[in-house]
């Protein structure tokens, strides 16, 4: 039973040594053949180009965390249209009103949140 998987034991351990084998001669060769000439503009941090001003770990609004939601779930209901325009044919009325209801629950969905003020940005 054992030897069914030998194939794939052996297979990790020369894709581990491989991997790690090609890592350290990659540094070991950037050591030997780079120029290594740091100087404080390239130590230096930046962002978008400037120093940075502000701690990396400030709080973000909750709006931009819901624009994202609002975004993926809509996106979602894309890629549930795109394959259901495709074999309409084949699904025939029952498969048109169920993606009707889909679409209705979503209809209602956004103007929920358009009521909300969810989609408002100040």
């Amino acid at each position: 039973m054992l030897q069914n998987y030998f194939p794939i034991l052996l297979f990790i351990i020369i894709g581990t040594v491989a991997g790690a084998g090609l890592m350290t001669l990659g540094g070991v060769f950037s050591k030997l053949l780079g120029t290594d000439k740091p100087d404080p503009e390239k130590l230096s941090p930046y962002e978008c180009g400037f120093e940075a001003f502000e701690d990396a770990r400030i709080q973000f609004d909750v709006r931009y965390y819901l624009v994202a939601i609002l975004f993926i779930l809509f996106d979602l209901e894309v890629a549930f249209l795109v394959p259901w325009a495709l074999v309409l044919k084949e699904i025939g009325s029952f498969g048109f009103f169920s993606m009707l209801i889909f679409l209705a629950i979503l209809v209602v969905g956004f103007a929920y949140e358009w009521m909300k003020g969810a989609l408002e940005w100040e």
